[in-house]
């Protein structure tokens, strides 16, 4: 009875404290790895001694297995094909050239540098191949980079992971079997790869089957099922040949995300809170776990070992890999700089650890304290910095471009041709068939549907564009749409518009959501002004002499009603202006002026409901491009 409750004790800690480690890393916005780390080696027998994983005995290798099972599974989940397209040449030559450059240079800095046997050297090489989702996708979430970076960075760690555990399976198998060449090990490496795949793609396609055709299971039970699944094709994968079920789990994600099955983001959702659980249990098991004294006594020589794994070995592999590639010199400097190592590295190293002294083979220990030693360094030296890095060399998302417009009405039609005719994409979404037949008519790409549909989002390419704009004439309509896709795809930017109602333009807590253009925007009322040609298009230049005198004037224009600011162009890019834009010096603001005048004065005059916008001259008002005029109004 003691030691069942001992064992629920350990468990019960390691789960309080990596749950509190992910809630102190999502308020301090950095990698959650980094207190995960801190809290497992202060509460191990090197802190406070207090948390034991070597209490739970054989119990740790089960728990290790069927996470990383978990967490493979959801990153092959995650992987959208038709971004990995774009992408599938580097993505490929970092998989497999990349990982033969990082084990071989690995392995000569470990050799050289830290004065490691070749065998313990390539074996630790071998070990941090893996990035590791793990470690990636959370800092993705945090550190905003564009979509081509992201892509390349999730499918290397999600794909490099089971090829690289496997890899170091075979390593170790050629260290304990001294009599295997080379032959018997690619041959090795060549079956678990090829079984797992072959294991992964039918099940995956199985699993999708039953989730289409399986009408009568709840929505509740598939998410097991699906859990279930894949802990199955884990096992059987490992029956057949060990290892196999990590490629096995990767390839039944990628097929079953790739079949569309229905609800597939609740899934996917399930998956990601698993993985979380998981990973916050994992990393303090195996920190607590880790020798502190251990560490410090691999000297110098090991620290430099890592350093050139950061600094040398990474860089080569990124230039090699990536030539041909397209992407830039700033692009290729962040992947140089990001590959942290994750939870598969550690949970390796620590069962290698095991096995190695069991057969009696000096250096387990030692290899576990160099893999968590290069953990702790690329974790913290890169992790940290992502942001401040990404920032610098200017590739975050928040350069993202394009917007996905809810409601086709004739403010957000004006909204779209604008920023279409600035080169960027932008798709729009609404329920009323003969709006959504204007939008044709104007060239612009639309769908006839509900803003809540979550598939229909997805395939209007949200999770690449910059902006999400819900701006329908139903205010409260518009904060459930765009608090809903603030959640589900987190784009850059999101905003809505709130009408006069105060208890709508209040009923939004979520700090993703902007109010768009100004407070209490009269939407029906510009839509009409719109569409009876009342209005006119200007573009004011906001200078550093009499800066004040011209924010004031536009800001009194916008409380009396007269004036409504759309767009903010500042270093050279276009946005939808949020209501708390701080304007500065510099930045040209784009808007509509209301003029009441008749529309029987302006046919008089030569003009028609549908002549190109007039613009009004303000104060250090510039003419605005000729494309850019010539936005029609109304029918």
């Amino acid at each position: 009875m003691e030691t069942s409750f001992q064992l629920t004790l350990q468990m019960v800690i390691a789960v309080t404290a990596g749950i509190s480690a992910q809630v102190l890393a999502e308020f301090l916005k950095v990698p959650s790895i980094v207190f995960l780390l801190m809290f497992g080696m202060i509460l191990g027998p090197s802190g406070i001694s207090l948390l034991h994983p070597q209490q739970l005995g054989a119990g740790l290798e089960v728990i290790v297995a069927l996470t990383v099972a978990v967490i493979l599974f959801e990153g092959g989940l995650n992987l959208e094909l038709r971004e990995l397209g774009k992408v599938s040449g580097s993505l490929r030559n970092l998989v497999t050239l990349g990982t033969l450059i990082t084990l071989i240079g690995g392995g000569m800095a470990a050799h050289w540098l830290g004065e490691f046997p070749w065998q313990i050297a390539f074996l630790y090489a071998s070990l941090v191949v893996v990035t590791g989702p793990t470690v990636i996708s959370p800092l993705l979430k945090q550190v905003k980079v564009d979509r081509q970076v992201a892509t390349l960075l999730e499918g290397e760690g999600v794909l490099i992971d089971p090829v690289g555990a496997i890899l170091a399976v075979v390593v170790l198998d050629t260290i304990v079997n001294r009599n295997n060449d080379a032959i018997d090990a690619l041959v090795g490496l060549t079956l678990r790869l090829g079984i797992g795949a072959g294991i992964g793609v039918a099940g995956g396609w199985l699993l999708a089957l039953i989730l289409k055709q399986a009408k009568f299971i709840s929505e509740e039970l598939k998410n097991l099922v699906v859990l279930a699944g894949l802990w199955s094709l884990f096992g059987m994968a490992q029956m057949i040949r060990s290892e196999a079920g990590l490629m096995a789990t990767v390839m039944s994600g990628i097929v079953l995300r790739a079949s569309s099955v229905p609800d597939e983001r609740l899934l996917r959702r399930f998956k990601g809170q698993l993985t979380i659980l998981g990973i916050s249990v994992l990393f303090i098991l195996l920190s607590a776990d880790l020798s502190i004294a251990s560490v410090f006594a691999l000297g110098w020589g090991s620290v430099f070992t890592v350093l050139a794994l950061m600094f040398l070995v990474r860089p080569l592999n990124i230039c090699l890999c990536t030539i041909r590639s397209g992407l830039n010199w700033r692009q290729k400097l962040f992947l140089c700089w990001i590959a942290p190592r994750g939870i598969v590295s550690a949970s390796v190293a620590s069962l290698f650890a095991i096995l190695l002294t069991q057969r009696g083979i000096n250096g387990g220990d030692t290899i576990k304290a160099l893999v968590f030693l290069t953990i702790i360094m690329t974790v913290f030296l890169q992790g940290l910095t992502a942001g401040r890095v990404a920032s610098w060399l200017q590739i975050t998302s928040h350069e993202a471009t394009g917007a996905v417009i809810v409601g086709c009405n004739p403010l957000s039609r004006l909204i779209a041709r604008m920023l279409q005719e600035q080169g960027e994409s932008v798709v729009l979404i609404d329920t009323d068939p003969e709006a959504c037949q204007k939008a044709e008519q104007e060239n612009l790409r639309v769908y006839l549907s509900s803003g809540l549909d979550t598939e229909v989002l997805e395939e209007a390419g949200l999770e690449s564009m910059g902006t999400f704009l819900a701006m329908t004439n139903n205010g409260q309509v518009n904060v459930v749409i765009a608090e809903r896709a603030a959640q589900e795809f987190r784009p850059p930017r999101v905003l809505a518009v709130f009408p006069r109602d105060p208890e709508v333009s209040t009923a939004t807590n979520n700090p993703k959501v902007q109010q768009a253009f100004m407070p209490d925007l009269p939407i029906k009322s510009w839509n009409q002004y719109l569409s009876d040609g009342q209005v006119k298009l200007g573009k004011t230049v906001l200078k550093e002499p009499g800066f004040s005198f011209q924010q004031a004037h536009l800001q009194a224009l916008m409380r009396s009603g007269d004036l409504v600011p759309l767009l903010l162009e500042r270093e050279e890019r276009m946005q939808i202006i949020p209501a708390s834009e701080d304007w500065q010096p510099g930045d040209q603001i784009i808007y509509l002026l209301h003029d009441p005048r008749p529309n029987l004065l302006k046919r008089l005059s030569g003009a028609s409901p549908s002549s190109p916008l007039a613009l009004e001259k303000l104060p250090a008002v510039e003419e605005v491009p000729m494309a850019l005029a010539a936005v029609a109004v109304g029918e």
